[in-house]
């Protein structure tokens, strides 16, 4: 007798298209390998170089034996378990406040499997009850409203234009949940470049989620994964500019260094009371308690290679991106400058086709005349070779059934003269089979 399971009674998170939309991309773009991807949203290879990973690890290494550290514990802090917060706290710490001007303690750190652990240990610690709500953008990086569906957590959604957040659309959204009875604990936002639109919150803005925090009584989730991957000047983050302790700041080394270290972070400065004793510790401890439960530690080899990066670049990230940011910022130029070629305005107004340049990270949003689904995104790949993202699954409020996303990160130029070609003549076709 085979053990088979019925559907129905795995969690429905399981059968939640926001949990199949990389796999449907993953498979489509193995189908099709001769297709130009716009699809994935990762840095170009171009700037890996493996023969450097001897080195930064041997940096780090260096680094503990200087401090003091017998060889005995120095081969350890690279082969055996770790510290569940993490070995490296310290050093990110110093990155922060060279890169970020945030100042916080190494103890308010905890290092994660990536960025995506971070968020699935934040939500697994903010929301203890049925009637706790997590409020995202509309739309959304699916990462946290996946995993938001993992854990259970409702999610309540606030429109978001080409600027990104409106601090009165989601003040409207908080009084609207407390009178359906819920409460709003946490509000998750990408402040730069976001994914998927690209947007970029205004100074403004910051100020005014801030003091609607403090307002409403509620922590602010901010991820920020795309900031040193642009050029120009940045806004000081929502941490950068928390006074209150209401930002928990996620970041990680995926897009800036490389995504194989799989390293990322919290910093969850804010105090948690244990009880009438009167004892306090940080939300980081939590988090660490938390992840001590489901990933035991962050990968001891991993960390100290990223820590000889920074090692090695006198603690900061921002010198390792001089290059990288560049090169990001010519192919966003380069894919903004093939389509506004291959879309003159007269054929963008005949066709309704539209999009907002953003002003850095890796994507564009598109709107197109037709339902760009994923029988849409079969023919694209099929009958045109070109692979982009349906913005649908993005929106937690419904909408984007006629947008797609664009990634430029890591293709070259060539890619991109060809890439934005076929995407014409894909968008052509579809407009006239509309």
């Amino acid at each position: 007798m085979t053990s088979d399971i019925a559907r129905e009674r795995l969690h429905p998170s399981v059968s939640d298209p926001v949990l199949d939309v990389m796999n449907f991309l993953n498979e489509v773009t193995s189908r099709y390998p001769d297709a130009i991807s716009f699809a994935p949203g990762r840095p170009y290879d171009g700037f890996f170089d493996a023969t450097a990973v001897a080195g930064y690890l041997d940096r780090y290494l260096a680094h503990l034996a200087a401090r003091g550290m017998p060889p005995e514990q120095v081969r350890a802090a690279v082969f055996q378990y770790g510290p569940t917060a993490g070995s490296i706290r310290e050093i990110i710490a110093e990155a922060l406040r060279r890169d970020e001007g945030i100042d916080v303690a190494a103890e308010s750190i905890v290092v994660t499997v990536g960025a995506q652990e971070a968020m699935v240990l934040t939500l697994r610690a903010l929301m203890a009850s049925s009637r706790d709500v997590l409020v995202v953008p509309s739309p959304c990086y699916v990462g946290i409203t996946g995993a938001a569906r993992l854990l259970n957590v409702p999610v309540a959604g606030v429109r978001e234009g080409p600027g990104g957040l409106c601090g009165a659309d989601v003040e409207a959204v908080l009084l609207a949940e407390r009178d359906r009875g819920r409460c709003p604990r946490a509000l998750y936002v990408i402040t730069d470049h976001s994914n998927p639109l690209g947007s970029t919150l205004g100074l403004h803005t910051r100020h005014a989620l801030l003091e609607i925090a403090e307002r409403h009584d509620l922590l602010v989730i901010e991820d920020s994964p795309y900031r040193l991957v642009s050029t120009g000047p940045r806004l000081p983050t929502l941490k950068a500019l928390d006074r209150g302790r209401r930002v928990v700041h996620v970041g990680s080394f995926s897009k800036t260094l490389f995504p194989g270290a799989r390293v990322g972070f919290a910093v969850a400065d804010q105090i948690v009371g244990h009880g009438d004793d009167g004892r306090t510790g940080l939300l980081a401890d939590e988090l660490s308690k938390i992840k001590s439960m489901i990933t035991v530690n962050t990968s001891s080899l991993s960390q100290a290679v990223v820590a000889g990066m920074l090692l090695s670049s006198s603690g900061g990230v921002t010198t390792l991106n001089d290059r990288p940011a560049a090169y990001y910022e010519h192919t966003m130029t380069a894919t903004l400058r093939e389509l506004d070629r291959r879309f003159p305005a007269a054929v963008r107004d005949q066709l309704g086709v539209r999009w907002t340049p953003p002003g850095g990270g890796f994507f564009i949003a598109m709107t197109v005349p037709f339902r760009a689904d994923e029988s849409a995104l079969e023919r694209s790949a099929r009958d045109h070779g070109v692979i982009w993202t349906p913005m649908s699954q993005f929106y937690s409020l419904g909408g984007g059934d006629t947008a797609l996303r664009l990634s430029c990160s890591y293709l070259n130029d060539e890619e991109i003269v060809e890439g934005v070609a076929r995407l014409a003549r894909f968008v052509a076709q579809e407009a006239r089979n509309a």
